[in-house]
């Protein structure tokens, strides 16, 4: 059923991350809490909380028509809170079998498939009571699907848990679910049928899937016709305001923003049709120069968990949701697939490394849904929300990160990512067998080695990231205050290599034979970043990087001060250490406060006490709440 290759895609193709043996000590680990830690306790949380009983009860709605029951749960998309989860646990099947977690996984798809209605719908906050559905829902099908109803939402996701599960089993009863439930969209949906929109376009995406399971172009034809029915004079909360192609803005709810735009681009490079793509250019300038946190998160005020105004990007109330950021990763590998510049993968790494991390805790049962860069102690981790669509997209990413190191285009592999691993790219001469030795991203030395020989001139292009070169992030939003001492050095067999980067590539062409090594030495020094001075909230402050980590300041590590009250004395340098025993294993940054501040609890230090510690954002308030700052004064 999956076809070898489509008439059109993008002119880049990633590496699955089925191809990629994490061997390291920072994703391995988290990738195996999956299993051990995070889908178990996901399962659990679906039983618990009534949605796996949603479906069990529009079952016996569909043996029983004339009983009613009452909806268990708070908000009708909590249905795909089961379809990430069965798409987490399918990717994880791929790479390691786990027969408890598949058990558990076939009992969700049997409870799915038995709440399906005869007709292909399946919605259970209207099937479990079609008197008096969910209130979001509206009175019958369809009335509300540009608003709240997100019946077109579940649709979606189901569609991806149903293709991934396919793909990793072999199964095809979820599959035969979704394929059902999309005929009954195509003969509901289209031009001289109901012309309505999704409000939330993750339908699109999902259709996109199906396509590329099955080769069937009217789920793509679906696809296309969700996005071009999409405004003008919409409600700009669901990008609605303009027709999509015509969008030059990011504006909007930023999950449901970041989703079409990877729609855009996924329609785009499977039909040829350039203006979602040129769209995207546009709008994807617009969010890195006015509209991106430090960290890479998106979504800057809670009303409306939306974009807000350009440059207006507070800490203490930032929204940045866990969502956004996986929608903001999904994006940015797509435009590097369309364009292959490594400039979308310096915003991806970014947002991967600091604001998606921070959403999951160190142990995995813990999580973040919006992600500050400020804290008076208001901000904990919870281990479940009653919107819980942040821990069950971490479930289903997570298992997937492998899949964003490598790429190939004809003769050509990309190097996006860098973590120890081994890796099988198939190419046309052959199969490339690299494996990668590194402690990234705690240090900047990287070897990678051949493993076979290869018949032919083959070119790997080897990411330098912006932090490497001094350009933190693209359209100038962030610049380093000191960038004197960046440079990043690369050798073959020892022999240096020099040259112009190509779009943020360093390019090494030549025949590989076996045993031949690539050393990449990537700066590790501390730097200080400013925003622009539109930015309000960030005048005359710093915040500090290291590598791809962006670094703040937690109550454990600076006790008895008021972090907002500290000032970081720049003069005073820097220095770093890795504590394994700290967080997981973290690098540390210490510099010198210049304030000489009241001690903020009794008899804590005075004022000859002036050390400031700094760890990775990511692992913040995971010894629980108290006061963080990412920001902080320098004058």
């Amino acid at each position: 059923m999956i076809p070898k290759r489509l008439p059109l895609d993008y002119p880049i193709t990633p590496v699955p991350f089925t191809d990629v043996t994490w061997t390291d000590d920072f994703w391995k680990p988290r990738i195996e809490r999956m299993f051990s830690v995070t889908l178990p306790h996901e399962l659990d949380e679906l039983r618990k909380t009534g949605r796996n009983e949603n479906f069990r009860l529009a079952a016996q709605m569909m043996a029983a028509p004339g009983d009613t029951a009452t909806y268990c749960t708070s908000f009708p998309f909590d249905d795909t809170d089961l379809y990430k989860v069965i798409e987490g646990i399918s990717y994880l099947l791929e790479i390691h079998s786990d027969s408890v977690l598949k058990k558990r996984m076939d009992s969700l798809i049997s409870l799915i498939t038995a709440a399906q209605e005869s007709d292909g719908y399946l919605y259970t906050a209207r099937t479990v009571n079609l008197l008096r559905p969910h209130p979001w829902s509206g009175s019958a099908r369809w009335v509300n699907v540009e608003k709240l109803s997100h019946e077109l939402y579940c649709s979606g996701h189901l569609y991806q848990a149903a293709a991934a599960n396919y793909e990793a089993t072999g199964d095809s009863v979820l599959l035969k679910v979704a394929l059902r439930n999309a005929q009954l969209i195509m003969k509901t949906f289209g031009w001289g049928k109901l012309e309505k929109y999704p409000g939330h376009p993750e339908v699109a995406l999902g259709l996109v899937s199906l396509y590329r399971i099955t080769g069937n172009s009217n789920y793509l034809h679906m696809a296309k016709f969700f996005l071009d029915v999409r405004g003008p004079g919409g409600d700009p909360y669901e990008q609605a305001q303009k027709k999509v192609v015509d969008q030059r803005k990011a504006i909007g709810h930023a999950v449901r923003a970041g989703y079409l735009y990877a729609a855009m681009a996924d329609v785009s490079a499977l039909t040829g049709e350039d203006a979602y793509l040129t769209a995207d250019r546009f709008i994807w300038n617009d969010m890195v120069s006015s509209q991106l946190y430090v960290t890479g998160g998106i979504g800057s005020t809670s009303n409306g968990e939306a974009f807000g105004k350009p440059y207006d990007l507070p800490n203490l109330t930032a929204y940045n949701e866990t969502c956004a950021s996986i929608a903001n990763v999904y994006f940015n590998q797509r435009m590097f697939l369309s364009e292959g510049d490594a400039a979308y993968y310096d915003v991806l790494e970014r947002t991967l490394y600091n604001a998606l991390l921070s959403g999951l805790s160190l142990h995995g049962d813990r999580f973040f849904y919006p992600n500050p860069l400020e804290s008076a102690g208001q901000y904990h981790r919870s281990s479940w929300f009653g919107c819980a669509c942040c821990p069950t997209n971490l479930a289903r990413f997570i298992p997937t990160v492998g899949g964003y190191m490598y790429a190939t285009k004809a003769d050509t592999v990309f190097i996006n990512l860098y973590g120890a691993n081994a890796v099988s790219i198939p190419l046309k001469e052959g199969t490339l067998q690299l494996q990668e030795r590194t402690r990234y991203p705690w240090s900047g030395q990287i070897s990678i080695e051949v493993l076979r020989d290869m018949p032919d001139t083959l070119t790997l292009k080897l990411r330098i990231p912006g932090w490497a070169r001094g350009v933190p992030i693209p359209g100038g939003l962030y610049r380093f205050s000191d960038t004197s001492s960046i440079s990043y050095r690369l050798t073959v067999n020892g022999v240096p290599i020099k040259g112009r980067l190509d779009h943020g590539y360093a390019v090494v062409k030549r025949v590989w034979r076996s045993g031949d090594r690539i050393d990449l030495t990537l700066p590790m020094e501390v730097h200080m970043l400013r925003a622009d001075p539109r930015v309000k909230e960030d005048r005359g402050k710093i915040a500090l990087q290291r590598g791809p980590l962006v670094y703040c300041l937690e109550w454990p590590d600076n006790r008895g001060k008021h972090l907002s009250d500290q000032v970081i004395d720049s003069a005073k340098g820097f220095t770093t250490a890795f504590r394994p025993g700290l967080l997981g294993g973290v690098t540390t940054i210490g510099g010198r406060e210049k304030t000489t501040e009241k001690p903020a609890v009794p008899h804590g230090p005075d004022s000859s006490e002036s050390a400031l510690t700094a760890i990775p954002y990511y692992v913040w308030a995971n010894r629980g709440p108290g006061e963080m700052t990412v920001w902080v004064a320098a004058d």
